[in-house]
Protein backbone atom coordinates (compact mmCIF):
# COMPACT_ATOMS: atom_id res chain seq x y z
CA UNK A 1 0.00 0.00 0.00
CA UNK A 2 1.16 3.35 -1.17
CA UNK A 3 0.43 6.82 -0.39
CA UNK A 4 -0.98 7.01 -3.55
CA UNK A 5 -3.59 4.42 -3.00
CA UNK A 6 -4.90 5.83 -0.11
CA UNK A 7 -7.54 8.45 -1.16
CA UNK A 8 -7.55 11.86 0.32
CA UNK A 9 -3.99 11.56 1.50
CA UNK A 10 -2.71 13.60 -0.69
CA UNK A 11 -5.39 16.30 -0.19
CA UNK A 12 -4.94 16.25 3.75
CA UNK A 13 -1.25 16.77 3.67
CA UNK A 14 -1.97 19.45 0.83
CA UNK A 15 -4.52 21.44 3.11
CA UNK A 16 -2.20 20.85 6.22
CA UNK A 17 0.84 22.50 4.44
CA UNK A 18 -1.37 25.08 3.19
CA UNK A 19 -2.51 25.48 6.77
CA UNK A 20 0.36 26.03 8.20
CA UNK A 21 1.82 28.17 5.62
CA UNK A 22 -0.86 30.21 6.46
CA UNK A 23 -0.17 30.16 10.29
CA UNK A 24 3.25 30.58 9.55
CA UNK A 25 3.08 33.86 7.36
CA UNK A 26 0.73 35.75 10.16
CA UNK A 27 3.73 35.63 12.55
CA UNK A 28 7.96 35.76 12.91
CA UNK A 29 7.76 32.30 12.41
CA UNK A 30 11.68 32.26 11.43
CA UNK A 31 12.57 34.54 14.09
CA UNK A 32 10.64 32.40 16.81
CA UNK A 33 12.54 29.04 15.62
CA UNK A 34 15.64 30.87 15.52
CA UNK A 35 15.67 32.12 18.99
CA UNK A 36 14.11 28.66 20.36
CA UNK A 37 17.21 26.82 18.49
CA UNK A 38 19.71 29.91 20.19
CA UNK A 39 18.14 28.39 23.42
CA UNK A 40 18.65 25.13 23.51
CA UNK A 41 23.07 25.03 23.00
CA UNK A 42 23.10 27.61 25.63
CA UNK A 43 20.97 25.14 28.22
CA UNK A 44 23.21 21.70 27.20
CA UNK A 45 26.57 22.77 27.27
CA UNK A 46 27.00 23.89 30.92
CA UNK A 47 25.69 20.47 31.92
CA UNK A 48 27.17 18.34 29.23
CA UNK A 49 29.80 16.01 29.36
CA UNK A 50 31.70 15.77 26.30
CA UNK A 51 34.03 12.93 25.87
CA UNK A 52 36.99 12.88 23.58
CA UNK A 53 38.85 8.96 23.89
CA UNK A 54 39.35 8.38 27.70
CA UNK A 55 39.39 12.28 28.13
CA UNK A 56 36.10 13.25 29.70
CA UNK A 57 35.40 17.58 29.64
CA UNK A 58 32.81 18.89 32.27
CA UNK A 59 31.91 22.58 31.59
CA UNK A 60 29.89 22.67 35.12
CA UNK A 61 30.76 25.88 36.33
CA UNK A 62 28.81 28.17 39.17
CA UNK A 63 27.27 30.17 36.33
CA UNK A 64 25.25 27.06 35.27
CA UNK A 65 22.49 28.01 36.94
CA UNK A 66 22.67 31.66 34.75
CA UNK A 67 22.86 29.88 31.45
CA UNK A 68 19.91 27.20 32.16
CA UNK A 69 18.25 30.51 33.24
CA UNK A 70 19.17 32.37 30.25
CA UNK A 71 18.04 29.46 27.68
CA UNK A 72 15.13 28.31 29.36
CA UNK A 73 13.77 32.30 28.52
CA UNK A 74 15.09 32.00 25.34
CA UNK A 75 13.09 29.21 24.70
CA UNK A 76 10.08 30.90 26.22
CA UNK A 77 10.67 34.09 24.11
CA UNK A 78 10.88 32.00 20.85
CA UNK A 79 7.19 30.90 21.27
CA UNK A 80 6.11 34.10 22.04
CA UNK A 81 7.08 35.11 18.98
CA UNK A 82 5.09 31.98 17.66
CA UNK A 83 2.07 32.49 19.75
CA UNK A 84 2.12 36.29 20.73
CA UNK A 85 2.75 38.22 17.91
CA UNK A 86 1.73 41.28 19.14
CA UNK A 87 4.43 41.43 21.76
CA UNK A 88 7.64 40.43 18.62
CA UNK A 89 8.87 43.62 19.60
CA UNK A 90 9.50 43.24 23.28
CA UNK A 91 10.66 39.48 22.85
CA UNK A 92 12.89 40.33 20.08
CA UNK A 93 15.02 43.03 22.26
CA UNK A 94 14.67 40.58 25.04
CA UNK A 95 16.10 37.98 22.51
CA UNK A 96 18.98 40.31 21.69
CA UNK A 97 19.78 41.22 25.51
CA UNK A 98 19.54 37.76 26.40
CA UNK A 99 22.05 36.17 23.72
CA UNK A 100 24.59 39.02 24.81
CA UNK A 101 24.73 38.18 28.15
CA UNK A 102 25.11 34.68 27.49
CA UNK A 103 28.03 35.29 26.10
CA UNK A 104 29.58 36.46 29.46
CA UNK A 105 27.57 33.96 31.29
CA UNK A 106 27.28 30.99 29.41
CA UNK A 107 30.53 29.52 27.79
CA UNK A 108 30.36 32.32 24.68
CA UNK A 109 26.67 32.18 24.58
CA UNK A 110 26.73 28.13 24.20
CA UNK A 111 30.01 28.52 21.65
CA UNK A 112 28.85 30.99 19.67
CA UNK A 113 26.03 27.56 18.48
CA UNK A 114 23.34 29.37 20.53
CA UNK A 115 24.43 33.02 20.70
CA UNK A 116 24.51 33.16 16.91
CA UNK A 117 21.03 32.40 16.35
CA UNK A 118 19.13 33.89 18.95
CA UNK A 119 21.10 37.17 18.01
CA UNK A 120 19.53 37.05 14.81
CA UNK A 121 16.15 35.61 15.55
CA UNK A 122 15.80 38.60 18.13
CA UNK A 123 16.45 41.19 15.19
CA UNK A 124 14.07 39.47 12.65
CA UNK A 125 11.34 39.67 15.54
CA UNK A 126 11.69 43.29 15.78
CA UNK A 127 12.16 43.39 11.59
CA UNK A 128 8.92 41.65 11.26
CA UNK A 129 5.67 43.70 10.63
CA UNK A 130 2.27 42.12 9.70
CA UNK A 131 1.12 41.66 6.57
CA UNK A 132 -0.57 45.01 4.69
CA UNK A 133 -4.44 44.53 4.27
CA UNK A 134 -5.49 44.59 0.16
CA UNK A 135 -8.80 45.29 -0.03
CA UNK A 136 -11.27 46.21 -3.54
CA UNK A 137 -12.52 49.79 -3.77
CA UNK A 138 -14.61 51.07 -7.17
CA UNK A 139 -12.70 53.59 -8.68
CA UNK A 140 -15.07 56.17 -10.33
CA UNK A 141 -14.82 54.68 -13.83
CA UNK A 142 -16.31 51.90 -12.66
CA UNK A 143 -13.33 49.63 -12.44
CA UNK A 144 -12.05 47.84 -8.94
CA UNK A 145 -8.56 48.97 -8.31
CA UNK A 146 -7.20 46.97 -5.30
CA UNK A 147 -6.25 49.49 -2.60
CA UNK A 148 -3.17 48.88 0.80
CA UNK A 149 -4.03 49.89 3.70
CA UNK A 150 -1.31 50.99 5.93
CA UNK A 151 -3.45 49.62 8.98
CA UNK A 152 -1.93 45.95 10.28
CA UNK A 153 -4.44 43.34 9.02
CA UNK A 154 -4.58 41.14 12.18
CA UNK A 155 -5.30 43.89 14.90
CA UNK A 156 -8.75 44.28 14.50
CA UNK A 157 -8.49 47.76 16.02
CA UNK A 158 -11.01 50.27 14.23
CA UNK A 159 -11.06 54.22 14.81
CA UNK A 160 -13.37 55.37 17.71
CA UNK A 161 -14.45 59.31 18.45
CA UNK A 162 -12.22 59.60 20.91
CA UNK A 163 -9.12 58.66 18.99
CA UNK A 164 -7.07 62.16 16.80
CA UNK A 165 -3.82 61.79 15.72
CA UNK A 166 -2.70 59.06 17.66
CA UNK A 167 -3.69 60.66 21.06
CA UNK A 168 -6.77 59.19 22.82
CA UNK A 169 -7.91 60.56 26.16
CA UNK A 170 -8.04 58.89 29.14
CA UNK A 171 -11.51 58.79 30.75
Amino acid sequence: MSAESIPGLRDRFGSGRRTFRTWRGQRPFWAGLLTLLGGLPIMYFPYAHLTLGSLTVRMATTAGSGSLIIGVLLVVLGLTMWFQASARVFAGVAAILLSLVSLVVSNFGGFLIGYLPALIGGCLACAWAPARKVTASAVPDGTAASVVSDEPAATGIGTDEESTNGRHSAG
